[in-house]
């Protein structure tokens, strides 16, 4: 006699608190017998043993931890052994197979290595020829299915259920629709798991196309929705199997050829009006969605539009004043923002030499003393004090201070309209041709100056730290790729925040499925599609048909490479990859005009890469409207209805390896007739506004108390300059004492915008300076305790030519700063060297903090870096206990917490990656020993918590957080109770808050209410469904004619629903496919 022994103690059962003792043991003897034990000695062992029927014992395999533990004792492989020695009959007793069966399936879901096992047993086979025999037989079928579906968890299985035709058995048993076929409703789910789970393969979906299953399913599919509503169990199992096998390119293409997509189309309508058939509808547009053909982007290149050519030859260290050369050549790019990653916490440094020691530094101390010349503070006699004002001070302060104001009055920018062809009636002809919003070069120069102060002295712009005046000398002095000649109008004429907070926008139900619907009937429909070009930033010859919308991108920032009319009132939007590379597709930037009022228009931007966005969770983009700026209402608006962001069919121009783009789509709805407007991604801030900014700053400060520097840092590789700021308090004397207290101030580095198309940190910038030189009181304090050197723009090349990531030389100039490469990347380079000098100088930063935008998160946040929480987060075995570590990195986040509204504490983080190790966070802290080194994001989006909580941020609520950053400082000074007191703020203490940092890289959303991505999966049967579908089948009799299916009748229905080649495979016998194994299943000893 043969026995297999699988043992759990009494004791284990009693712990697990079961009542009833399921099987305990079980025996299999050649007599097809069950021997179960009577009972257990004290021991836990089982004592007396009775033999039963197999089917007159309940199985049960118990609670998943049971069953683990069984599977970790030998459990599967007893089953499957059991099963063989069962079914190797002629005749088999399926009173004893049936519960085998059973429990096969429930304890192989919860087994990885199941189908491995069953192969190893010769049971794969076995079960299938099982199948082949049974289709008449309802609850057979289903049992012989569930083993077939566990066991296919392995590919290799799979393999060889579908070399033995298995796909053609159960395609089989899928009927057509009849009243006499009712009965498989009950187990469709389960044949469509396991087509599911044997089309995991390429061979199998290859068979499935190739025998023309895809149309026998369409046309099933078909017949069952033609018959009413109720059977949703076999059309949902339908759409499971299709969408399994359009995972393969040749399964798509299938469904394409048959009509699949009208036919999904046209049935999903007819669902659309019954909320029962839900679950069909959002199976029907994946399906739509991923069997919808790739279209190309209509681009000749899918290379950025602006080429630059970089310096070439031996990389010479250029002098930091000397104008760097124009010419360049291409370098690969980097790593995109929040790029996923495998496992986060494998990305944690647990090195301890790199997160303890120092690095050496990445160039000869010789060079540094060329940096001296950033610290003005220290060589300056401030012989003038006794003196009211002194202008010439200011006017040094920048070295194109005095150009600059020489261009202003030769007014070397004159304005100009946009558009020159535009003609209105007499009556409004001023104003709108005024609207006309922009500013060129033009040689009838003085009429056009004429213009510009008739403009200004007639709308009397008013926008506190804003001269249009100042803007547009700046703007002459801008080098960009293209040679830009125009300005955009919110620019030049500027910016007021509007006077209420604007709500986060309300997401229409569905919206996403009726967008899609809509790009389902421009395939279907397409002769109904317009597909005119209507701008393209590459042919400046291109007529612009009258009654559509025109657009314009070709000035500083500005970002739209093509637009195409679809429709009417549609418009296919693409964005220019960033300069000399082909990727980094997110931020825009452009005008539009010639829209009517009243009329909802649509616009797809098409081409953006991030999987996910903040415009699925109630973000709009900003509009600028020229005439309500020319009424008085100079504000950038949060706008924009039915906005939703997902994956599209669309596919790069020419081959690029990254194959996923996303749409995002909104819709706006234009106030006036022939006004002139602009859309951008966020809040615009370009680089000749900071440059203006700082000048207007520069001649409003009082020199005899604040001390305000603008110097150069170094040439950018187009020829702009690098602007850094030197603000501190002037000594109250020349004293000494005064003296020597000024000069050993700790210093605060704040740099910004080294990504272009995070221009929330520009304004936080804003804030910030504008702070620093006011006279309130706390500025004054903080510029008596500190020096600040600011450097507010990073990456001034990248922020002209509208790029989103990337400066000129293709890289992500945050992953440079481990070692910057002098002339393709000179701001970074000379920014870390004036680190290090002041680190060589004994002043090293207090605090250092780059200011970011992230577009994933919501509220405002810093990341920080910690030694120990590093360590914590990886698991490292390294003993912390020893390692001494400051916490008063925390010191900032903490203070910020209580003082800005915007801010999140929660959302901090201050754990270094290996992937960050070259940002500039992670290098301040460790080759500088920067203990408060930040990087402070802000969000794109609003805030989910605090008094902003459902509101969208805008320019005044970045302000306020560059101001806020700017109070948290006081927490560090001596005397900060007293300082508080002063300046009437609440006391901070320097108690650490609870927290616990967490991975900062993932989305703090939940998932988007519609599914962004086509599911690349259908879901799978969960294991306690499976359990319930499985004690559902234990309990129907066996011997029920319910499962029959008359012979002729399937025999009749697949020969009109399917094609010859498929019948003739399916009526093959099972062939022999592995040594052991007889055509009938049995084992051959």
């Amino acid at each position: 006699m043969e026995t297999y022994y699988v043992s759990r103690t009494h004791r284990a059962y009693a712990q697990v608190g079961i009542a009833s003792v399921c099987f305990e043991a079980f025996f299999w003897t050649s007599e097809t017998r069950l021997i179960s034990p009577t009972g257990f000695s004290a021991d836990g062992r089982p004592s007396g043993w009775s033999e039963e029927p197999a089917a007159s014992l309940c199985l049960s395999a118990g609670t998943d931890r049971r069953i683990h533990y069984m599977i970790s004792k030998g459990g599967s492989e007893a089953l499957l052994v059991a099963l063989v020695n069962a079914g190797r009959s002629f005749s088999p007793s399926y009173t004893i197979l049936l519960p085998l069966l059973h429990l096969l399936a429930k304890v192989g879901h919860r087994d990885r290595r199941i189908g491995v096992k069953a192969e190893e047993a010769g049971a794969v086979l076995l079960t299938l020829n099982l199948l082949r025999h049974n289709t008449q037989h309802g609850s057979r079928a289903a049992a012989c299915l569930w083993a077939i579906q566990v066991f296919c968890s392995s590919v290799s299985t799979a393999n060889l259920i579908g070399a033995n035709h298995g796909l053609d058995v159960i395609y089989g048993l899928i009927p057509q629709y009849s009243t006499k076929h009712l009965h498989t409703i009950k187990y469709v789910r389960l044949m469509s798991c396991v087509c599911l789970c044997l089309s995991l393969t390429e061979a199998n979906v290859s068979s499935v196309v190739s025998k023309g299953y895809v149309s026998g399913l369409l046309r099933l599919y078909e017949d069952w929705h033609s018959k009413g509503s109720e059977h949703v169990a076999i059309r949902h199992g339908l759409l499971r199997c299709l969408h399994k096998v359009t995972h393969s390119t040749a399964g798509r293409q299938a469904v394409l050829c048959q009509g699949g997509i009208r036919l999904l189309y046209e049935t999903t309508q007819t669902c659309l009006l019954s909320k029962g058939l839900e679950s069909l509808v959002e199976l029907s547009v994946q399906l739509m969605r991923k069997c919808l053909p790739k279209t190309p982007l209509p681009l000749t290149s899918d290379q950025s539009a602006y080429n630059f050519p970089l310096p070439g030859g031996p990389h010479a260290v250029p002098e930091m004043d000397a104008e760097p050369d124009e010419s360049s050549d291409e370098s690969d790019d980097d790593d995109a923002e929040d790029k996923p990653e495998a496992d986060y916490d494998d990305d944690l440094e647990t090195d301890l030499n790199k997160l303890r020691l120092r690095p050496d530094p990445d160039r000869p101390k010789e060079l540094l003393p060329q940096y001296s010349r950033l610290c003005p503070e220290l060589l300056h006699d401030f012989q003038e004090l006794d003196l009211s004002s002194e202008p010439d001070e200011s006017s040094t302060a920048s070295s194109s201070s005095s150009s600059d104001e020489e261009a202003v009055r030769l007014n070397s920018f004159p304005f100009r309209c946009s558009r020159r062809d535009r003609r209105r009636s007499t009556a409004r002809s001023d104003s709108e041709t005024e609207a006309k919003g922009h500013t060129e070069v033009d040689a009838e120069e003085s009429h056009h100056r004429t213009m510009i102060d008739k403009l200004l002295e007639r709308h009397g712009a008013c926008i506190p730290h804003h001269d249009p005046r100042l803007y547009r000398a700046a703007a002459a002095k801008t080098t960009s790729i293209p040679g830009f000649s125009i300005l955009a109008f919110p620019d030049f004429w500027g910016h007021l925040p509007p006077p209420g907070h604007e709500p986060m926008a309300p997401r229409k139900p569905n919206i996403q499925r009726h967008k899609v619907f809509e790009d389902v009937r421009r395939f279907l429909n397409a002769d109904d599609i317009i597909g005119q070009i209507v701008f393209d930033l590459e042919d400046s010859s291109l007529q612009c048909p009258s009654d559509s919308l025109k657009f314009f991108s070709k000035f500083e920032c500005g970002n739209l490479r093509k637009a195409v009319q679809v429709r009417r009132y549609e418009y296919d939007l693409i964005l220019n990859a960033d300069a000399n590379c082909n990727q980094h597709t997110q931020w825009f930037y452009f005008e539009v005009s010639n829209m009517v009022a009243d009329v909802p228009y649509r616009f797809n931007v098409i081409n953006c890469e991030k999987s996910n966005s903040q415009f699925n969770y109630g973000m709009q983009p900003v509009l600028y409207s020229v005439r309500e700026a020319l009424e008085g209402r100079p504000h950038w608006l949060r706008t924009g209805t039915e906005i939703c962001y997902f994956r599209n069919h669309f596919c790069p121009a020419r081959g690029r390896k990254r194959t996923t783009f996303y749409t995002l789509t909104f819709t706006i709805t234009f106030k006036h007739n022939e006004d002139v407007c602009y859309m951008a991604y966020h809040y615009p801030h370009t680089y000749s506004a900071l440059k203006a900014h700082l000048k207007v700053l520069q001649n409003s400060v009082d020199p005899a108390k604040v001390f305000f520097q603008q110097q150069n840092l170094c040439g950018t590789l187009a020829g702009n300059w690098c602007p850094v700021v030197t603000i501190t308090a002037c000594p109250a004397s020349r004293g000494w004492r005064d003296m020597h207290q000024l000069r050993n101030r700790p210093c605060i580095v704040l740099t910004g915008r080294v990504h272009p198309g995070e221009s929330n940190a520009s304004w936080m910038m804003k804030g910030t300076l504008e702070f620093l030189c006011s006279s309130d009181p706390v500025a004054q304090s903080l510029r008596e305790a500190f020096v600040f050197k600011l450097i507010p723009m990073l990456n001034p090349d990248g922020v002209i030519n509208g790029t989103n990531r990337c400066d000129l030389n293709s890289k992500d100039l945050n992953r440079q700063w481990s070692k910057p490469d002098p002339v393709l990347s000179p701001t970074i380079y000379h920014a870390k060297g004036f680190l290090y000098y002041l680190n060589s100088i004994g002043r090293t930063p207090l605090v250092f903090c780059d200011y970011h935008g992230h577009s994933r998160k919501k509220n405002v946040f810093l990341y920080g870096c910690s030694l120990k929480e590093t360590l914590w987060q990886s698991g490292s075995v390294v003993n912390t206990a020893g390692l001494k570590e400051d916490p008063g990195y925390r010191t900032i986040p903490k203070t910020l917490d209580r003082l800005a509204p915007a801010f999140s504490f929660n959302s901090c983080n201050y754990l270094v990656e290996k992937s960050r190790s070259a940002t500039a966070r992670v290098v301040v802290w460790r080759e500088m020993g920067v203990l408060r080194s930040y990087t402070m994001e802000s969000t794109h989006n609003g805030c989910d918590q605090g008094i902003y909580k459902g509101l969208q941020i805008g320019t005044r609520e970045l302000q306020e957080m560059g101001v806020k950053f700017c109070h948290s400082l006081l927490s560090l000074t001596k005397d900060t109770k007293a300082l508080y007191s002063r300046t009437n703020h609440i006391d901070v203490d320097h108690n650490i808050l609870d927290h616990k940092s967490h991975n900062c890289f993932e989305d703090d959303e939940p998932p988007c209410v519609e599914e962004i991505e086509y599911s690349t999966d259908c879901p799978t049967l969960k294991g306690t469904d499976l359990d319930s579908d499985v004690n559902s089948n234990m309990a129907s009799s066996d011997e029920e004619d319910e499962g029959s299916v008359g012979q002729s009748q399937q025999s009749s229905m697949k020969s009109r629903l399917f094609p010859h080649p498929m019948r003739q495979a399916s009526s093959e016998a099972l062939s022999e496919k592995r040594n052991g194994v007889s055509i009938n299943g049995q084992i051959i000893s």
